[in-house]
């Protein structure tokens, strides 16, 4: 199959533009990738990126915009498929899908609030939410068993993020999801998650954060000196 000419327009940070980078590698699809700065994007970037958001991958120059779009767009026009043959396990894994963007924008939330009872609220949330998912998850290599995923795709950058946060101080967060925890580690290991940032990331993240007035980043003061 002919595939079209292929640019990911990207921010080094995004966790969403994760998903579409790990889909792309695991689906061994040739790419162009482009980074910009979020906080001044060139003036192109608003006639593509109708939400002023990325990913947007560029399809034959036709911008096409939001993570899940792009990510089931690759798999449609892949051999194979990301997705469980079975329409229930389907929609299942798009369920799941859907709680795992919940646990990304809290987790988002966790790091960035400057309000204490906030901060508190949010971190017993995520807690609840890795609980939830360890009764969901089998326990197996990945989500649905054997096979790398979608959802594994999606959830890889939500265990990125948790491990830079544990790398700074452990919460604990996985304290009742140890199956949970440990399917994040073999994320973590697989190449096509740990290529799917750009080498100045960890380095990335500190310097953001050590822009924030947040209560997160006073907890932390003394590892960002």
């Amino acid at each position: 199959m002919s595939l079209p000419a292929l640019k990911l327009i990207s921010f080094t940070l995004c966790p969403y533009v994760q998903r579409a980078m790990i889909v792309l590698k695991e689906k061994n699809v040739p790419f162009d990738i482009e980074y910009i700065d979020l906080s001044e994007p060139p003036p192109w970037f608003y006639d593509i990126s109708p939400l002023e958001k990325v990913p947007v991958l560029l399809v034959n120059d036709e911008p096409l915009f939001e993570s899940m779009v792009i990510c089931e767009y690759l798999d449609e026009i892949t051999e194979g498929s990301l997705y469980p043959s079975d329409a229930f396990a389907r929609a299942r894994n798009r369920a799941w899908i859907e709680f795992g963007n919940d646990i990304l924008n809290t987790t988002y939330e966790f790091y960035t609030t400057e309000d204490e009872k906030r901060f508190k609220h949010l971190k017993n949330t995520l807690m609840d939410r890795f609980e939830v998912l360890e009764d969901e998850f089998a326990g197996d290599s990945f989500f649905n068993g054997d096979n790398f995923s979608m959802i594994d795709a999606v959830y890889a950058p939500v265990f990125r993020y948790h491990q830079r946060i544990a790398g700074y101080k452990d919460y604990g967060l996985f304290e009742d999801a140890p199956n949970i925890k440990a399917w994040g580690d073999r994320l973590m290991q697989r190449p096509s998650v740990i290529s799917s940032v750009p080498d100045s990331y960890d380095s990335d993240m500190t310097n953001y954060i050590k822009k924030l007035t947040s209560v997160f980043r006073n907890e932390i003061s003394e590892q960002l000196k």
